[in-house]
């Protein structure tokens, strides 16, 4: 009994710790919430209470968001461009990072340093001549462009980090697998890539939320509405001039912000061992 009780306070003490800090990072969701029902004078109102319900819920910031926007068009969109961008990336990252971390030698990790460098370079200094090369090629205001460019910096990143999830990895279990009659290739496929699965989900977890909250880009190179990513979709097609729509923003923020966290959830303890491998060398 002693134990038990000793447990549950023990407990108690951590779920205690933990509740501000969860608080924190559920009142953007919460806030979100309340403004999409909030009526336009409630919302507006310097009397009211921005943390409640003070007059009855209503549907108009709804109506306005998905029969008077496109938003659902958005949505696709940004799912279309971020799927081909995983792809592109991991298909880019896995195998480079393998080659950089397992074949490359000592001046594998000088590589791979440097394209993590060409990762810090900021996107405002990057989208001037990307947008040169973006006309050459005759994708302007196209889907296509934003899939070119993207992994521009999605690859160089998940390499940098595959490449130490890859280095986390002890050399004799892939010898042992040579030892047993594997070919290289057949060790990198049958014993490698199935242990770095944790890993592999963490660029794919990151290069999509990337894609889903890009802005500059996607606003230097597309302009139809119908082409639009939720990055600025909503930016630019709910705030018109000095009026910000907030009910319909902070609804389609939550409603995009969703399918994000139920992606994290899934994955959180994948996510964590592939950030924390990364993070741990031989």
């Amino acid at each position: 009994m002693g134990n038990t009780l000793k447990k549950v306070i023990a407990q108690s003490w951590i779920y205690g710790a933990l509740t501000p800090f969860i608080i924190f990072s559920a009142a953007p969701f919460y806030v979100m919430l309340v403004t999409m029902f909030k009526r336009s004078h409630d919302l507006f109102s310097p009397t009211n209470n921005p943390f409640f319900l003070n007059e009855p819920i209503t549907l108009e910031h709804l109506d306005l968001l998905f029969n008077q926007t496109l938003y659902m068009k958005f949505l696709g969109n940004t799912f279309l461009v971020g799927t081909a961008v995983v792809v592109i990336t991991v298909l880019l990252a896995v195998p480079a990072a393998l080659s950089l971390s397992r074949l490359a030698g000592r001046w594998g990790e000088s590589v791979g340093i440097g394209i993590f460098l060409t990762y810090l370079v900021p996107p405002t200094l990057l989208f001037i001549p990307l947008s040169r090369v973006v006309s050459l090629l005759g994708l302007q205001n196209s889907l296509w462009s934003l899939v070119i460019v993207y992994p521009t910096f999605t690859v160089p990143f998940c390499t940098w980090l595959m490449m130490s999830f890859f280095k986390s990895i002890p050399k004799d279990i892939e010898e042992q697998a040579l030892v047993d009659g594997c070919s290289r290739t057949g060790a990198m496929v049958k014993i490698l890539l199935p242990l770095s699965v944790p890993g592999i989900i963490t660029v794919v977890v990151f290069a999509f939320t990337l894609v889903a909250h890009e802005y500059i880009y996607a606003l230097a190179f597309i302009q139809d509405s119908a082409k639009k990513t939720i990055g600025i979709g909503m930016t630019t097609e709910l705030v018109r001039g000095d009026v910000f729509y907030w009910g319909a923003l902070m609804g389609g923020a939550l409603l995009a912000s969703i399918p994000v966290a139920v992606l994290y959830t899934i994955f959180l303890d994948r996510i964590i061992s592939g950030m924390t491998m990364s993070g741990t060398k031989r």
